[in-house]
């Protein structure tokens, strides 16, 4: 985009991870010689690849938390070595061909472009996304077998954490709070950060615990995914329509109706909602429930085909030819979701199979711990 808001937003952003380089790079310097230790590694999340400029110039290893499902990984590297032009010829406006199927090495699906990352695309209209995914893949190239410490399990994405060679994937996922997933510390129920202020009203709470187990639909859409009115309309239509007790999160700005500045606000405050979307997938197969899935944009759309095609938990929703999900959609998933009983089956398999993974003795248990001991000993390299 050419606003002046972008101009400025990408400038804010070059300042800061500048100066960010800097500070943190001095900061590690001075603690580890007032605590008098050495720092062995430093691990760093989704697009922030000056992070990685920041260990090389201390001559420390690194590892990259990748939160979003290993098959976008794949995904993502695929399209940066090698199908690039395939990908872009085949998912514009003006040459959508519907037929267009993509197979990847190592990978058991046969992606279509609404099965694709959106950034990807060629008809995506989020273009400072991109530049960075390519900057952390471009970084991670010159890495002889980086570390990816990937928020999955290994019973859940087999073939995609081992479709690539170039890199060492290692499940460590879900990674949730003790008392949602294995409870052995029930106190421990914060992820550690919120992007937006929480809401000081505990009346939803009081009112979710007054309704049946499993009876109430939860909707969000995240922290910056701003919907058109006629959208907003045709959701409550369906909802209302479909009859049973449901929990909405709406934003302030999302109860304007949006507009310019909130279109503005999702460009720039791109990367966050991105470390964001990674928590979505882990929840859901953690809390054993069936979903509807609704992509917007980013992973969603490769979230949501697997999840209704290959851990078949949940059905994706169908737009018209306007991009509108209408109410009666809605109320088809919603009736094929909730009165599913191989969905909730599945669903509860997963459940299990998360906490399989990260239990003790599991195979992200065993993954973390021989990743940490490594780091101990010094054979990160």
């Amino acid at each position: 985009m050419s606003s002046p808001g972008m101009s400025a937003g990408a400038h804010v952003t070059f300042v800061n991870t500048v100066y960010a380089h800097r500070h943190m790079a001095n900061s590690l310097t001075i603690l580890s010689a007032n605590e008098g230790h050495p720092y062995t590694c430093i691990v760093y999340t989704l697009l922030l690849s000056w992070v990685g400029g920041v260990a090389t110039e201390l001559h420390l290893p690194t590892a990259v938390a990748w939160i979003q499902p290993a098959t976008v990984f794949d995904i993502y590297f695929y399209y940066f070595n090698g199908y690039k032009d395939l990908i872009r010829n085949n998912t514009g406006d003006d040459n959508n061909d519907p037929s267009f199927a993509l197979e990847l090495p190592g990978l058991p699906l046969l992606l279509k472009k609404r099965d694709l990352p959106s950034f990807i695309l060629a008809s995506n209209p989020y273009s400072s996304a991109l530049p960075l995914f390519e900057d952390q893949f471009e970084k991670l190239g010159k890495l002889s077998k980086p570390i990816i410490l990937v928020n999955t399990f290994n019973a859940l994405e087999p073939e995609a954490l081992r479709a690539i060679d170039k890199y060492n994937l290692i499940e460590i996922g879900p990674l949730m709070p003790s008392a949602f997933l294995d409870g052995k510390d029930p106190s421990d129920k914060s992820f550690g950060g919120d992007l937006i202020q929480k809401s000081k009203n505990s009346a939803y709470l009081e009112w979710l615990n007054s309704k049946p187990v499993e009876s109430v639909i939860y909707v969000s859409f995240g922290s910056f995914s701003v919907l058109s009115k006629t959208q907003m309309e045709e959701l409550v239509k369906g909802l209302l329509d479909y009859g049973r007790p449901f929990l909405w999160v709406i934003r302030e700005n999302q109860k304007n109706g949006g507009g310019k500045e909130e279109k503005e606000e999702q460009e720039l405050s791109c990367r966050a909602e991105l470390e964001e979307l990674g928590k979505i997938v882990p929840e859901s197969l953690v809390s054993g429930v069936p979903v509807v899935a609704f992509p917007q944009w980013a992973d969603q759309c490769t979230n949501a085909k697997l999840i209704e095609e290959t851990w078949k938990t949940g059905i994706r929703v169908a737009p018209n030819e306007e991009g509108v999900v209408v109410d009666e959609e809605l109320t088809r998933c919603l009736d094929l979701v909730m009165g599913s009983e191989e969905l909730r089956r599945n669903a509860k398999k997963w459940k299990e199979l998360a906490r399989e993974g990260v239990s003790e003795g599991g195979s992200s248990d065993k993954n973390l711990k021989a990743f940490l001991e490594e780091i101990e000993k010094g054979y990160v390299c």
